[in-house]
């Protein structure tokens, strides 16, 4: 008997994510830390573990290497499985064609032997940079009632912003009659969240004829879906009500840290039915020294604090020093702040040094928030105005 599973996620994980600027000058969008202890990634991949779903696909593509690493066998998220787990799917030489992914739907249709070497009967497709938490087990139940060929996750979205994403319009029973890509005036407010769960065969038949199709972009949203729904296809939306983030720019980046802080956050990371896993880093424990103070804030493992931290995320090893002051920020990995430095109101990635007395960023009306990319060093006095996006050492204007 041939061993199969019912549904196999993708997780289109390729991006560059350019919004994020010197974020992601050398890693991919998903690879970005979070939330003290996790990187992007492991949300999606926390949802397909905790949902069932235990055989998942990774996409990647823009500078792979630190986030296969970081997934490495998948143990971290119980996908180390000997059928199934998790695997990372670049884009490879065949004999006949190769070319780097051009769509989203082409990249799900160059790694079709690998769904069907499951032979699923449901095919998840997700995308990796995103924050939130989902049952797609509830989902694809929901997609096996209503019979669908697609069941795509919508959320609501204030109006105004419904011209930036994909919008669904849907009958009362849920059935969308129409798709429109970032339309320019939206009939409704009900955004696609780039979720989706297909039927198999169906995703098949209609990869394999938007790859003959010399005119598609080869996505999803502007090409597959507006085709399944002009040939009368089933198709439906399932209503998503909590909370979701698109962290693809640096202020949604910095909001949806902030949200982890308060009694009560608006996404909550520590519900222990709903775990989200990581690769922790080996460190010792958190030292808070006789004159450091924090208030309201994530550290993680081997964070040394002397000075003041106020409102903000630090990833592990971050090192405050005596009479530095980090406020309403996010702090990646391995970076020190110096005697008498102070951050406000920015991001800081890994292993970046603030030399004494520097400052970096500072609170204005438009909440404009200071970046500083990986091993950067910003010299001692210097100032980083606010907004102000820093890839390489920084003496002052």
């Amino acid at each position: 008997m041939q061993r199969k599973k019912e549904c196999v996620a993708m997780l289109l994980a390729g991006g560059q994510g350019s919004r994020l600027y010197a974020l992601t000058n050398n890693i991919a969008k998903p690879a970005v830390a979070f939330g003290g202890k996790y990187r992007i990634i492991d949300f999606p991949l926390s949802n397909c573990i905790n949902s069932g779903i235990d055989t998942v696909g990774v996409l990647t593509q823009y500078e792979p290497l630190e986030l296969n690493e970081y997934i490495g066998n998948g143990q971290p998220w119980d996908l180390d499985r000997a059928f199934g787990g998790v695997h990372i799917l670049s884009p490879y030489q065949a004999k006949k064609k190769s070319s780097w992914y051009e769509g989203t739907a082409n990249a799900i249709y160059q790694n079709m032997s690998f769904m069907r070497k499951y032979n699923p009967d449901y095919v998840l497709i997700i995308s990796g940079d995103h924050i939130y938490k989902m049952d797609y087990a509830d989902m694809l139940r929901s997609h096996k009632r209503s019979g669908a060929a697609c069941t795509i996750a919508a959320i609501e979205v204030p109006i105004s912003e419904a011209s930036r994403f994909g919008i669904l319009n849907t009958n009362a029973d849920g059935s969308i009659y129409q798709f429109e890509e970032k339309p320019k005036e939206p009939k409704s407010n009900l955004a696609s969240m780039g979720i989706y769960i297909f039927t198999a065969s169906k995703l098949y038949e209609y990869l394999e004829a938007d790859e003959q199709n010399s005119s598609s972009s080869k996505d999803f949203g502007k090409d597959v879906l507006p085709a399944m729904l002009n040939a009368g296809e089933k198709m439906f939306s399932y209503r998503f009500s909590g909370y979701w983030k698109d962290v693809g720019t640096v202020s949604a980046l910095w909001e949806s840290n902030m949200d982890l802080l308060g009694r009560e956050p608006a996404f909550d990371v520590s519900d222990p039915d709903w775990k989200i896993h990581s690769r922790s880093p080996l460190a010792p424990p958190v030292y808070v020294g006789l004159k450091g103070k924090v208030d309201n804030s994530i550290m993680a493992q081997g964070c040394e604090i002397n000075g003041l931290v106020v409102n903000s995320v630090l990833s592990s090893n971050v090192v405050v020093e005596e009479g530095a002051e980090v406020k309403n920020s996010v702090i990646m990995a391995n970076t020190v702040i110096k005697k008498g430095a102070a951050v406000s109101f920015a991001i800081i990635d890994e292993n970046v040094v603030v030399e004494s007395g520097a400052t970096v960023g500072e609170e204005t009306k438009s909440r404009s928030i200071a970046v500083l990319g990986r091993n950067v060093t910003v010299s001692a006095g210097a100032k980083v105005a606010a907004g102000k996006i820093i890839d390489k050492d920084f003496k002052g204007e």
